[in-house]
């Protein structure tokens, strides 16, 4: 349908996203494994459909794979969809897994295998990862977190928190159905349940909830390595610690230290059953994708509980996810190779350039900024890395990657994750790898790396509607020209801005200017704070990152279009409107209520037009129109 026909340009003037999207959302179905549809779903989904069916070539012979990872990939996706042999084995793969745990005699025994059972990919009740250090992110340091939660944020566990109640008795269901599953009696099942649960409970009120982590800066807390130690009287935990880096850290940066300051209330003689029925409920629920296709299906009764999705994916479609999450990299240079033109990657480039110009510009001509903060952003701007579209080169760890076609699907993946686990945990004290990416080049997404200071475009970004050679400059803008200049603000939001241009936690702020952006922070935090949408309320505080993000990508796209010889604004904000368009499942919205730092899709189509002045005079919205904000009200950022 073309663009115009699903437009009513006289709504624009009440509600933009719905103007734009109305008919549309009339009649899109959400797919019935899945929990969204429209805008990123959307291509992704046909992302999905394009390398399923090249795969499915490799996998029946008719093509052969192009390089040797790309056919370690197809042994590994042709054990993930023999499903007759996956159904024939039962749950005999997993029992040595679940046979660990259940001959765990105490805490001691448990922290003598914990170095182990660890790099094979079990649980703990603390976690200990290899990062760059925010303050020296030329070297990996170590970093101590803390164990997920059943219920995806600490809030559900509130005593009126209904929800929380609803989820864990679905959880409870589909742990019980597993254990039975399993071989066990139901009494057993139930014994290690309660423990599991109640060992659950005891680590939600010391972790930081949703909002206190989208604080990033507020993770980098670093103990000296014998002050660490201290945190716990019944575990070694210097023993620990060495035995996964195979050396001796200086100091450990500790993300939440509530947490570890409890833990010997967690950690102690009288709760080791509990851990133990933890560990083991977790070892469960976490192989059951490898094993049959009931198991699978079960498995994921929780997960579609908490997402809203009717049914789980078909078995092909679920071995395509399952092996290309462990192959994401290779997967993505694939699709890139073939599917992303050189043209296209060298216009995209081109646009990002552009961007960082209009930027610089905005920024030479900040009205307040002191002249030296002024020039450290434009230092910081001049040093920002760009990748667009995919890796120079194969991350060597999947040179690693050897499939045993002899063995179970559960036994490769254990040896792929032991081999990650290991490459991860040697990285402790060297320089860092900057030129790793984070996303594959068939993800829809992009994202901003404070701590490299790179903004990143995967190759499946750059197409409709983000990105069209075939459709208006002015709508590219208002697509991917705002998603490249949003990538660009992060280096700049209440979080980004505390990093200097080499990605360190440092402050190259003035007192008086940090004051003011933090004013303005405030600024953009109350414009949506509280604001109504089908699901609930919206919490400014824990979107505020990605809405300065989402203000300054909107201005500086609005800028670069306003530049061109014949300037199409209407184009721009209803191709701004367009990207945004999502039809969910309710069970989906109000879980992104409570955990995402993105405000919901239709605010975020909606708001921030709100705030630019051009606005109001492409579509002659005046006082009395829904769309309609008092200037003083107008949140103006970068």
């Amino acid at each position: 349908m073309a663009a115009k026909e699903q437009i009513n340009e006289q709504l624009i003037k009440d509600d933009l996203y719905m103007a734009v999207n109305g008919e549309w959302l009339k009649t899109a179905k959400i797919p019935a494994d899945k929990a969204t549809t429209g805008g990123f779903q959307d291509l992704a989904d046909h992302i999905e459909k394009t390398l399923m069916h090249d795969f499915g070539e490799m996998l029946d012979g008719t093509v052969q794979p192009e390089d040797q990872y790309l056919n370690e990939f197809i042994k590994y996706y042709r054990l993930a969809s023999d499903f007759e042999k996956r159904n024939a084995d039962g749950f005999t793969p997993a029992k040595k897994f679940m046979e660990r745990v259940e001959n765990l005699k105490d805490w001691n025994d448990w922290e003598n295998k914990a170095v182990a059972l660890t790099m094979k990919g079990y649980e703990a009740p603390f976690q200990l990862y290899v990062a760059s250090d925010m303050k020296n992110t030329d070297r990996y340091a170590l970093y101590a977190s803390v164990p997920s939660l059943i219920l995806p944020d600490k809030t559900y566990y509130a005593d009126d928190n209904e929800n929380g109640k609803a989820l864990i008795a679905v959880f409870s269901s589909m742990v019980m159905k597993l254990f039975k599953m399993a071989g066990y009696d139901e009494a057993t099942a139930q014994a290690h349940l309660e423990r599991a649960l109640a060992f659950d409970r005891s680590l939600a009120p010391h972790e930081k909830d949703s909002t206190e982590r989208a604080d990033y800066p507020k993770m980098y807390n670093p103990y000296s390595f014998e002050d660490f130690k201290k945190f716990s009287s019944y575990l070694n935990l210097g023993k620990y610690t060495k035995g996964l880096i195979k050396n001796t850290p200086d100091q450990v940066i500790v993300e939440e230290p509530k947490y570890y300051e409890a833990l010997d209330e967690i950690v102690n003689p009288d709760t080791f059953e509990n851990f133990k029925s933890w560990l083991l409920v977790n070892t469960l629920t976490g192989v059951t994708g490898y094993l049959t296709d009931d198991f699978r299906v079960t498995g994921g009764e929780f997960s579609r509980a908490i997402s809203g999705s009717k049914e789980a994916m078909k078995p092909q479609k679920a071995a395509y996810y399952l092996a290309g999450n462990r192959f994401d990299q290779v997967v993505g240079l694939y699709y890139a190779h073939k599917y992303f033109s050189p043209d296209a990657k060298a216009d995209v480039e081109h646009m990002v350039h552009q961007m960082v110009d209009v930027y610089k510009h905005r920024l030479e001509n900040n009205d307040w900024l002191s002249e030296s903060t002024r020039k450290q952003a434009i230092v910081k701007l001049d040093a920002l890395g760009i990748n667009v579209g995919y890796p120079d080169e194969l991350d060597p760890l999947y040179k690693k990657f050897k499939v045993n076609e002899q063995l179970s699907l559960l036994d490769n993946a254990q040896s792929f994750s032991e081999i990650v686990l290991a490459d991860h945990y040697s990285r402790w004290g060297k320089q860092v790898d900057r030129t790793r990416w984070q996303m594959p080049a068939h993800m829809v997404n992009a994202y901003y790396d404070p701590q490299f200071n790179v903004i990143v475009f995967p190759a499946a970004i750059l197409q409709a509607p983000f990105y069209d050679l075939h459709q208006s400059a002015s709508a590219n803008y208002g697509g991917i020209g705002a998603v490249i200049a949003h990538e660009i603000s992060h280096a700049f939001d209440n979080n980004g801005a505390q990093f200097d241009e080499k990605g360190n936690l440092h402050n190259w702020w003035t007192e008086a200017d940090l004051k003011h952006f933090q004013g303005l922070a405030q600024d953009m935090i109350n414009e949506f704070d509280g604001l109504e949408t089908e699901a609930g309320k919206v919490n400014g505080k824990l979107v505020v990152s990605e809405n300065i993000a989402d203000a300054g990508g909107l201005s500086c796209a609005l800028e670069a279009a306003k530049g061109e010889a014949q300037p199409d604004l209407k184009a721009f904000f209803i191709n701004w409107a367009r990207i945004w368009r999502m039809k969910a499942s309710m069970e989906r919205m109000k879980l992104l209520l409570n955990i995402d730092v993105h405000a919901p899709h239709v605010l975020r189509a909606n708001v921030q037009p709100k705030n630019l002045d051009d606005f109001y005079t492409t579509f002659d919205v005046h006082e009395g129109d829904g769309m309609y904000l008092t200037p003083d009200k107008r949140v103006n950022i970068w």
